[in-house]
């Protein structure tokens, strides 16, 4: 009745005690089913984990004293746990099975509790569970609850193909994105080699998106292991050596997460001996570290970049652009797609590939790759892209910093592309926005000439230029009657030199 109360007058039925445990795991813990069907009922999460972990810990950690959170424990909670043991993270499902109390269990898993959640120490409920029929209940429920998790990842897939969600993050590179999108796809969807891990190299100049298509990785930088020494670093130090126990930088990332996605950024710096343990890991599917344990990470997926060959793949796709060019204003109408792709064939098999025996000098390792990824020059569709993307982003830094609303026009984006280089990919287009626009906004900011609140419009200027001259950039203000006013920013600024 008191609950009942509690819950009509709009308390929060999450609140927590000051120790941190919520009343729905109390209710859990003390086989109070009554209270925990009106605590669902009333919105208590099933899943929120316990914020206390033991007597001593939470006595530190709220500088309270030991005695007095034993006290609080055992008479606000339960005087059934241990004082000792560590609860951070369990959620009153762990407490229903602690108290081996089937009804409760089976209320809170209806009411949406996840059986697969851990607690802090990685442990899922069913590992509290005594035999019998609380532990029955758990693993059905387990199995039913991967099996809905599973529905909803591949409608979830079906809905946000890896396609769209790769082209949110890069710009361009169509042919690289389905590449790995059909490579991944196999792998979520039980098409692939279970015994090995997915591996790639993507090739291609700097500043085209070799990283950003890995999102959400681990990255491992791998100039930070250029010489034979720094593999202890990779894998950890073998024992009675500086280090040991601190592990390695890989070996205890894959331990946490032996699933994870993991990029080997600049592969073409690492030593000689760092690219062995890469070939066991590729090879195996498993790592052995410093401490003599194995490590099994087959459902890993492991990218590596490379600015070997990327002279030669930028040219070769200047060249295929420049013949497509011709062929379409030649209306040759009898070229077959299959002449392309031969074509890219050839170049692959007869330039890339002796370029990467002779610097990797090992076929295994190469052998062991799924898919080796071409990144191309941007053409000058996705450099407009580019540049809208970089302006978009100072213009929502002008509004948030300093209320000021910048816009432009078309020709901008046609001027500031030609920044481009095709060595330093989007890198430069991202200098030539800060060198040409941004100079110009701090130099009028500092010299006063923006009024707050104000709406500025960059624009080309091309009348009064020397024959021959690059156009510049305009700052104008725009007046509440569309009337524009330039800007005069005082010398010695000049954005185009």
């Amino acid at each position: 009745m008191i609950c009942v109360t509690f819950t009509s007058k709009g308390v929060d039925p999450n609140h927590r005690h000051r120790l941190g445990w919520t009343a729905l795991m109390v209710a859990a813990m003390n086989r109070q089913h009554s209270v925990v069907k009106v605590l669902l009922e009333a919105g208590a999460d099933p899943n929120t984990g316990d914020h206390f972990n033991n007597v001593y810990d939470t006595s530190r950690e709220k500088g309270i004293h030991s005695l007095e959170v034993l006290v609080s424990r055992e008479d606000e909670f339960s005087s059934r746990l241990s004082s000792r043991a560590g609860f951070r993270g369990c959620t009153a499902l762990h407490y229903a099975t602690l108290a081996d109390d089937p009804r409760a269990v089976c209320m809170l898993l209806e009411a949406g509790a996840n059986p697969l959640q851990t607690n802090a120490l990685g442990h899922t409920p069913r590992a509290y569970a005594k035999d019998g029929e609380v532990s029955t209940i758990l693993q059905e429920w387990e199995g039913k609850f991967k099996e809905a998790q599973a529905r909803r990842e591949a409608e979830e897939r079906r809905r946000f193909p890896l396609e769209r969600r790769l082209k949110e993050h890069i710009i361009g590179q169509e042919g690289a994105i389905n590449t790995v999108a059909s490579a991944i796809r196999r792998k979520e969807n039980g098409w692939y080699d279970e015994e090995h891990p997915l591996v790639f190299l993507f090739l291609g100049s700097s500043g085209i998106g070799k990283s950003l298509s890995s999102f959400g990785f681990i990255r491992m930088d791998m100039s930070e292991f250029q010489e034979k020494h720094e593999v202890a670093k990779f894998i950890g130090s073998p024992p009675g050596y500086v280090g040991h126990e601190e592990g390695g930088q890989l070996t205890k990332l894959l331990k946490a997460c032996p699933n994870a996605v993991v990029l080997f950024d600049e592969v073409d710096k690492a030593h000689p001996d760092v690219l062995t343990i890469m070939l066991q890991l590729f090879d195996e599917g498993r790592l052995t570290d410093g401490k003599g344990k194995t490590i099994e990470c087959k459902d890993a997926i492991f990218i590596m970049t490379s600015n070997v060959a990327s002279e030669e793949i930028a040219q070769h796709a200047l060249q295929r652009n420049a013949l497509t060019c011709l062929r379409i204003c030649e209306h040759i109408d009898d070229v077959q797609k299959s002449d392309d792709i031969e074509i890219s064939r050839h170049f692959k098999e007869s330039v890339i590939r002796p370029i990467l025996k002779a610097h990797f000098r090992r076929d295994e390792f190469l052998g062991r790759i799924n898919e080796i990824v071409y990144f191309l020059p941007f053409c000058h569709s996705e450099l407009l892209q580019l540049v809208s993307k970089e302006l978009n982003f100072w213009a929502k830094k002008a509004k948030q910093r300093h209320d000021i609303t910048l816009e432009w026009d078309r020709p901008v984006l046609d001027l500031l592309a030609g920044g481009y280089n095709m060595h330093y990919g989007a890198r430069s287009i991202k200098h030539e926005v800060e060198r040409r626009v941004v100079n110009q906004l701090a130099a009028a900011y500092e010299q006063e000439l923006l009024p707050k609140g104000c709406t500025l419009r960059l624009s080309v200027q091309s009348e009064g230029q020397e024959e021959g001259s690059m156009p510049s950039l305009r700052l104008e203000v725009v007046g509440e009657d569309s009337s524009r006013r330039m800007l005069d920013i005082r010398p010695p600024l000049n954005p185009d030199h």
